[in-house]
């Protein structure tokens, strides 16, 4: 078939979501093309959860060959945190023949413009979509996620992230009209004309450094924000979580080749252990664009010496929920339970410090001490994960042995309210299981202030002891100021302390929920319609997705001429 007639037909085909994705953004109510509910999967040419499974076992012991030029060797090492040896291999690139060859088929795709690059993405990820199942326990197997989780997580969700940042690539680059005619009145002279011509062009190569606990909702968003704009895209895995990120790369290349593209344009490098490219690759001239997501450290050291590229990061910060009041008690101990649980709080959403007045809080129930609000806290939490089933498909696995070192330390920290306990999985016998751990910290003294002013990536939580509601709003500022944070969460019944939160939230730039108690928790975000992470704190420069997003991924060229 004809590459012209290809493109054609993806317009035909993907047009109308493209259109359903813009209004969405527009309007920011609730739409998902990607169905969340495994059954909806198995028809139409997508793998129904048995076919899934059977794709991911076949993977396991393969070498994943992908045709890319500059491959010298092949390179694995994976382990899943259950226990099972991946043993994948996958292209080591040399860059010196990889970056030239990626960089020969941008002239193409960038005269292509930005209807039909939206749509070969659109393509991509319905490919994507129709491969769930395999994608999700290639999720589950590099991060540790539960089934569920990385079903969801790892596929639905991260395709709407994917597509919502295909959305504003393509708002940003039809802004500006494609050509224009400029007449300009002179009087009784002839007036002076011009037609004018405006292109987006790309910037250059995206380098996307992914992370290990959530590859593909933290990588597509990049990937496809700079592959929309017009930019070749190289993905340099986590080293622990290659899986996911190979197979979007695998299908991106075969998407692009049979729509007459060069499939060079995305591109995959893997690291030998030990190897540490990310550095190597970040300050190469032809590199022009990086989306990081992982530990502070590393990207402040991007930011800082990455000069010639734009730089996206999504750091760490300290995640707070103030609790002042309650007008449902229960419900909020139940939702804050569930969000200390969710992925063993391996999350860069998950709360860590529960900022509580030490006098205790108004609730439906009577007033509460600050030791009854803790210990009911640590009961629901208890109650939540007290059958081992329910617990292994919430908590999941503890990603890696920095995580679990993390959690066994916590414990010495201060007085411990809710003790972490081993879970075994039978399915898995390998995997590491453990419930939170909450510990008791009180907010005047300097020496638990060096533990709640930092982040303890894992499931571990401070309820933290402050004199006044007023002293809480301002912990809550500074802490955000200081550290960073991709969320906030308040529980109040009182309009000014609820205006206080809101009011600090808006000043340092940090996404707040307000009395969350259903099915919604504040380590969640929905695509098209809620921000993740602000780019206004420490803890992100950028904001998962807005138009700043995408914007400078691209520049604007004109070509004048006399009409």
């Amino acid at each position: 078939m004809a590459a012209e007639l290809t493109v054609h037909q993806l317009i035909a085909k993907h047009r109308p979501t493209l259109d359903q994705a813009l209004e969405a953004i527009r309007t920011r109510a609730y739409w998902s093309p990607h169905p969340e509910h495994p059954k909806a999967y198995g028809e139409q040419g997508s793998l129904d959860m048995a076919a899934g499974k059977a794709a991911f076992d076949a993977l396991l012991g393969t070498r994943l060959d992908l045709g890319q030029p500059g491959t010298d060797d092949f390179v694995g090492g994976e382990v899943s945190p259950y226990g099972i040896e991946l043993g994948v291999e996958y292209p080591h690139a040399d860059v010196d023949v990889l970056l030239p060859a990626m960089k020969a088929g941008q002239k193409a795709w960038r005269d292509a413009g930005a209807e039909i690059r939206a749509v070969v993405c659109l393509e991509i990820l319905k490919r994507i979509s129709d491969r769930t199942h395999e994608f999700a326990h290639a999720v589950m197997h590099t991060s540790g996620q539960a089934f569920m989780m990385a079903f969801q997580a790892g596929g639905p969700h991260a395709q709407d992230r994917g597509l919502e940042a295909v959305a504003y690539a393509y708002v940003e680059q039809v802004r500006t009209p494609d050509t224009a005619e400029w007449t300009k009145p002179q009087g009784k002279r002839e007036p002076l004309a011009l037609t004018k011509q405006f292109t987006p062009v790309p910037r250059g190569i995206g380098l996307v450094i992914g992370c290990n606990t959530f590859p593909t909702w933290n990588g597509y968003p990049g990937l496809f924000a700079s592959l929309a704009t017009g930019n070749a895209v190289l993905v340099k895995p986590h080293p622990r979580a290659v899986l996911p990120l190979a197979l979007t790369v695998q299908v991106a290349r075969d998407v692009l080749s049979e729509t007459g593209f060069d499939p060079n344009l995305v591109a995959l490098t893997v690291e030998r252990p030990g190897e540490g490219i990310a550095k190597t690759l970040a300050t190469r001239p032809e590199i022009r664009i990086i989306d990081y997501t992982g530990s502070t450290a590393f990207g402040d050291w991007l930011e800082a010496n990455a000069r010639q590229a734009q730089v996206y990061t999504e750091k760490a910060g300290v995640n707070s929920v103030l609790v002042e009041s309650a007008g449902d008690y229960k419900g909020m101990l139940a939702n804050l339970a569930f969000s200390l649980s969710l992925y063993s709080g391996q999350m860069c959403t998950t709360p860590q410090n529960l900022l509580i007045p030490r006098d205790g809080i108004r609730t439906d129930e009577g007033p509460k001490t600050f030791d009854e609000v803790v210990a009911d806290l640590a009961r629901s939490v208890d109650g939540l994960l007290g059958d081992d089933a329910r617990a292994n498909a919430l908590l999941g696995a503890i990603v890696n042995p920095d995580v679990k070192d993390r959690l066994e330390a916590a414990a010495g920290l201060g007085e411990v309210a809710l003790a972490s306990r081993e879970i075994a999985n039978p399915e898995f016998p390998g995997a590491v299981v453990r419930t939170p751990v909450v510990v008791t910290l009180d907010g005047a003294k300097p020496d638990d202030e060096a533990a709640y002013m930092s982040e303890c990536f894992g499931p571990v939580s401070f309820a933290v002891a402050v004199d006044s509601a007023s002293e809480a709003v301002e912990l809550l500022r500074r802490t955000i100021r200081e550290k960073g944070a991709m969320t906030v969460g308040a529980y109040t019944t009182d309009e000014e302390v609820e205006q206080a939160v809101q009011e600090v939230c808006l000043e340092e730039a940090a996404q707040l929920s307000l009395n969350l108690v259903g099915g919604v928790y504040v380590n969640q975000t929905a695509a098209f319609s809620d921000f993740h992470g602000s780019g206004g704190n420490p803890a992100a420069n950028a904001a998962l997705c807005d138009g700043a997003f995408v914007a400078n991924r691209f520049r604007v060229v004109e070509v004048r001429r006399e009409a």
